[in-house]
């Protein structure tokens, strides 16, 4: 059962999973910064690979102002290597094969399309502050504007 998503002024979920390079990455590895959690459907696709090539120009400015850009879907470590290598992205991919943390996020949800329903991973995107609490959330998300929409968020915080 997919629990309901952390709203503003909660704490943010924990979480340890793998990221691309097979290392495990914790929240608690980015205490005292600003992090960027943004869920995305599957490597290589039309609008996942636009957003996260969009986080990856921006990296420098994230970083310039205190954040760490994480992008997490279910596909594996050695799927999120490829998509790496392919785009050169710069941000971090987290593999969440399990679905742990799309469940404690609130984004493993319902989708449908062409009358068929599945399940799937909603495109959101979670703002952590620097305290661990969920500053701002971002549901169904839109690829287009996404990013400079998250980053002037960023430098608002």
């Amino acid at each position: 059962m997919t629990k309901t998503a952390p709203e503003p002024g909660q704490t943010a979920p924990a979480f340890s999973v793998p990221r691309d390079g097979g290392e495990t990455v914790s929240l608690d590895d980015y205490a005292g910064s600003k992090v960027v959690l943004y869920f995305y459907p599957r490597d290589d696709t039309s609008g996942c690979t636009k957003e996260a090539i969009g986080f990856t120009e921006k990296l420098d400015e994230f970083k310039v102002a205190g954040a760490v850009v994480l992008g997490v879907s279910k596909d594996s470590v050695a799927k999120h290597d490829k998509f790496v290598a392919k785009h050169d992205l710069g941000v971090v991919l987290l593999s969440d094969e399990n679905s742990d943390l799309c469940e404690s996020y609130g984004v493993w949800v319902e989708k449908s399309m062409y009358g068929k329903t599945y399940m799937g991973i909603e495109r959101s995107t979670f703002l952590i502050d620097a305290d661990g609490k969920i500053a701002q959330v971002w549901r169904k998300v839109k690829v287009p504007g996404h990013v400079d929409a998250v980053l002037e968020a960023v430098k608002a915080l």
